[in-house]
């Protein structure tokens, strides 16, 4: 943690270019908000909630957020200085007395702690009052130009929209994020003007300000542009989960997972994968899914919310949503594990099942073809293809049991509430609407008949 710092977060505007009812902030990135990685990296740095400027849908911002910060609203979005004004009047001068102003964007969730460090160390360093992150890009587009004296130090911040065109031409950039003493920064805002393109109290224009009195101005340039990528646009978003979900399969791959394709797979910053553990292109990984240790993910695996133990294998094209896999189990392929159903050790489900609110005892099987749900299945239950658990009557759901042990044969029906009792068998093609006692074969087929010569007559 650094000392005697505020953090400050911009984080007011609606984000019209994202083309959404959303505020751009609470858009998901790798599974969470991005404003949650800005957030993250302000508590890297200050012990102290960040205070955040929020205007646009605050009351939504404030539930997602709650005590991670401290609130200053921005009725009219006027500027980034008009922003930070709102800022300040929270904080107060004696808040900023002695102290540095740490600024961030809500909508730049990519900025390594590493970074800020640097940043505010250069500021101490050269006792600057001002110190902004800037970043050299092949195309600029929008972004406020830094212009820089024959001595290399920064002169001023030119917005886009007010630059010349051989000012236009500069590729170092202004990429948002600024270091300010802040007593300096406190005595100075009530300084800023809307004369200017936009009509706004820019922030940038207090580096001139600062520089004619006499203070220190200064620059680091950050290693890697993408770390002050903004989001703006739907291709902005793309681009920031990428480049999150690249970092997290980074860190996956230093902590021993196997990826046989990295950057085919999707996966949020929440999911958590053990050594050993081997993922195939086109695997998709969300929400708190945890995956053991020694594990196979075939392609095309999509989980959300699932928990897998160790030496799993999880066959191509398996889905699962809210489940629990336990150790050495398999699954698929072309499965679907629905909300509630867990396997236990060492169970088996195969190609084209189906299971919901089912709980498997270890050891228990369902090849191929079936579905089950509403239903508890015994240690070392067999179950044969195309067998179903008849939980629904229209209006309520019901509860199978099968014990363990039991046998259900291929093309069987078993309509619920019903029991099947310990080893017991179930014949091939019934429809079980009665328990079955342990031990007990249950059959209700009619009786085969066989008519000799009837094709040939059919045919005539």
């Amino acid at each position: 943690m650094t000392e005697n710092i505020e953090v400050i977060i911009l984080a007011a505007g609606l984000g019209t270019r994202m083309k959404s009812a959303k505020i751009k902030i609470l858009h998901h990135a790798a599974g969470r908000p991005i404003i949650d990685y800005v957030l993250d990296l302000a508590a890297e740095i200050c012990d102290e909630p960040p205070v955040m400027v929020i205007g646009h849908q605050r009351e939504a911002v404030q539930k997602q957020i709650g005590d991670r910060a401290r609130y200053a609203v921005q009725e009219q979005q006027l500027g980034t200085g008009h922003a930070v004004m709102q800022a300040m009047s929270l904080l107060g001068r004696d808040g900023v007395a002695g102290k540095r102003v740490l600024i961030l964007s809500g909508d730049v969730p990519l900025t390594r702690p590493e970074t800020l460090r640097r940043l505010i160390a250069e500021h101490e360093k050269s006792n600057n009052a001002l110190t902004l992150l800037t970043m050299k890009l092949e195309d600029p587009a929008m972004y406020g130009r830094v212009v820089r004296d024959n001595n290399d130090a920064v002169m001023r911040i030119v917005e886009a929209k007010d630059a010349s065109d051989d000012e236009k031409k500069i590729a170092e950039v202004n990429a948002g994020i600024y270091v300010f003493d802040g007593e300096r920064l406190f005595e100075n805002l009530s300084n800023l003007s809307t004369d200017n393109a936009q009509g706004e109290y820019y922030l940038t224009d207090l580096l001139g300000m600062l520089r004619n009195a006499g203070h220190r101005v200064g620059a680091v340039i950050v290693d890697d542009p993408i770390e002050a990528h903004g989001v703006n646009s739907r291709s902005d978003l793309a681009t920031v989960e990428t480049a999150i979900q690249r970092r997290v399969v980074a860190k996956l791959m230093r902590d021993g997972v196997t990826f046989r394709n990295p950057d085919t797979v999707v996966i949020d910053s929440t999911v958590s994968i053990g050594a050993d553990t081997v993922v195939y292109p086109f695997v998709t990984l969300e929400g708190t899914t945890k995956i053991g240790e020694g594990c196979v993910v075939e392609p095309g695996v999509h989980l959300i919310n699932v928990t897998v133990g160790d030496d799993v294998h999880l066959k191509t094209g398996t889905v699962a949503e809210d489940a629990i896999v336990e150790d050495e189990a398999s699954v698929g392929p072309y499965a679907h594990l629905r909300p509630g159903s867990q396997l236990g050790r060492h169970v088996k489900i195969g190609n084209f099942v189906e299971t919901k609110k089912a709980v498997f005892g270890e050891g228990a099987k369902a090849s191929h073809l079936s579905y089950i749900g509403d239903a508890e299945v015994g240690a070392n239950v067999n179950i044969g293809a195309g067998t179903i658990t008849c939980n629904y009557d229209g209006v309520r759901k019901h509860k199978t049991v099968i014990e363990d042990g039991a046998f259900i044969g291929s093309d069987s029906q078993l309509v619920a509430p019903v029991r099947i009792g310990k080893g017991a068998y179930v014949g091939a093609g019934s429809t079980i609407t009665k328990d079955v006692p342990a031990e007990a074969l249950a059959l209700s087929r009619t009786p085969q008949k066989t008519i000799e010569g009837w094709a040939e007559r059919k045919k005539k």
